[in-house]
């Protein structure tokens, strides 16, 4: 049976208590991946649930799990990261308060590898905007890191706590100066804070905080984004492609082609070719009206902000940078509802 002491009017949760709500925490994790994946097929199949679970038949559980992982490989590290932050401030604040707080727990217990790992993966991911947040956080972490282990001298502290971060603050800053003046020039002052504000707080965020501030400036601002971050997700996936766009020219053998149908394609199999429309209606054209099909590219949406940093444009990431694209030149007639040319 759970128990709570108390001592001169002030609860503290016993250890069977915590551990309990640990687990709970554990348990549920997994099932959210699950249920974004169930909301997206429900999202795609506008609400109808027959055409739901004909969905369900047909989608290749791997390649949703695959569309999650390239939607959402941005969130790992940045969960990862901010805990890491929070935890250490609140280690290095309040010292005899961190087996009473799961956010300290998992900053003490987090593996160095495993902010490693987070940190690559967030320096080819995050957009160039949120790379001096990503600098902010890795200084951050260190100067964090040092205080906890380390017993050094002073020089030595003060160059990790201070000396680190104001330098990679300075290299940051003059990298990112020309996009924050295009920034303020063109009105987009939330690029301007996003490029020019984190290498101002790096070390303000090495250090302890007072003790009586220390739940408050760890706890909530985690609490805030641990409420905002499923939601941000649930909105980033819900509009990820999971079906592949065709386009398919249907007509009977030695007749032109009567129309083209666009849309998702879900399935082929022996009898018919299964296509969702964008309206969500599920289309069956039989095998043998089938004349050519093609894959279509996806419309680009146009980037939010037209603010480059040398070249490099603040909605694009490292590795969309590096990796190979493939660049249409020409529109296939098909995929805009036409018949090939017939020359």
């Amino acid at each position: 049976m759970t128990t709570e002491i108390f001592v001169k009017g002030r609860p503290i949760a016993s250890p069977h208590r915590r551990r309990s709500q640990l687990n709970w925490l554990l348990t549920m994790l997994p099932a959210f991946p699950l249920m974004l994946l169930v909301l997206r097929l429900w999202y795609l199949s506008r609400q109808d649930l027959p055409t739901m679970l004909l969905l369900v038949q047909y989608i290749n559980p791997l390649g949703m799990v695959s569309a999650l992982f390239i939607t959402l490989t941005w969130a790992i590290p940045a969960v990862i990261l901010t805990i890491r932050v929070l935890g250490g401030i609140l280690l290095v604040s309040t010292p005899g308060e961190a087996g009473r707080s799961p956010l300290a727990v998992f900053a003490l217990r987090m593996p160095d590898w495993v902010v490693m790992i987070a940190v690559m993966i967030a320096a080819f991911t995050w957009q160039l905007r949120m790379l001096p947040t990503l600098a902010m956080l890795i200084v951050a972490v260190l100067g964090l890191t040092g205080v906890q282990r380390l017993r050094a001298e002073r020089w030595v502290m003060l160059w990790l706590t201070l000396g680190v971060p104001v330098l990679t603050g300075l290299l940051v800053w003059a990298f990112v100066w020309p996009g924050v003046t295009a920034a303020l020039r063109g009105g987009e002052y939330a690029t301007a804070v996003l490029l020019g504000v984190p290498p101002l707080l790096g070390p303000l965020l090495t250090g302890a905080v007072p003790a009586r501030w220390a739940r408050l400036v760890t706890h909530w601002p985690a609490v805030g984004a641990a409420l905002a971050l499923p939601l941000v997700v649930g909105v980033v996936f819900l509009r990820a492609p999971v079906l592949p766009s065709t386009a398919i020219e249907v007509g009977a053998e030695g007749e032109p082609v009567g129309e083209v149908v666009r849309g998702q394609l879900i399935a082929v199999d022996d009898t018919s070719t299964t296509m969702l429309s964008p309206g969500g209606e599920v289309t069956f054209i039989p095998n043998n009206e089938v004349r050519s099909k093609t894959l279509c590219p996806e419309a680009e949406t146009p980037p939010e902000s037209a603010v480059a940093v040398r070249g490099w444009q603040v909605e694009a990431s490292a590795l969309e940078w590096i990796a190979p694209t493939r660049k249409v030149t020409e529109i296939d007639p098909r995929c805009l509802g036409r018949p090939r040319d017939p020359a």
